[in-house]
């Protein structure tokens, strides 16, 4: 019947129906965001949690981490998108900064299995997260 209401709700801001490159973007954001938040939980675990400073930051990291990556997928915001890229620049540079100059006394390497997948899932977080920011607001 002509003039009946259409069944789906309205759209409410741009986020609300996602395209959907935009949509695998903000997945493949939460798998970067999830994989470093493992690697630091991996690590606290195996000695980084006696470390003072260090040892709580690396649990944060890690229980932020995986509260960040579900609100990827699961909240329809440019927030979290936000915190994606903040979440993995800064988790990066905290990485350069202890494998350079120290950091809170930690001096750590660029060699490694846990250092490598770390880093460079912080990058795709950073790169993913931004991607789908300009997608979903491209005018």
């Amino acid at each position: 019947m002509s003039g009946s209401p259409s069944s789906t709700p309205p759209s409410h801001g741009r986020g609300a129906t996602a395209h959907p490159v935009a949509r695998a973007w903000r997945w493949v954001a939460a798998v970067g965001v999830l994989v470093s938040a493992v690697v630091h939980l991996v690590l606290w675990v195996h000695g980084y949690a006696d470390i003072p400073v260090v040892g709580p930051l690396f649990l944060l990291n890690a229980l932020g981490g995986a509260v960040l990556s579900v609100l990827l997928v699961a909240w329809r915001h440019w927030l979290p998108l936000v915190g994606g890229i903040g979440f993995g620049a800064a988790t990066l540079v905290a990485f350069v900064l202890s494998a350079t100059v120290g950091l809170y006394g930690v001096h750590a390497t660029f060699t490694g299995v846990n250092e490598f997948v770390a880093a460079a899932a912080e990058c795709v977080a950073v790169v993913a997260s931004a991607v789908a920011l300009v997608r979903e607001h491209a005018h």
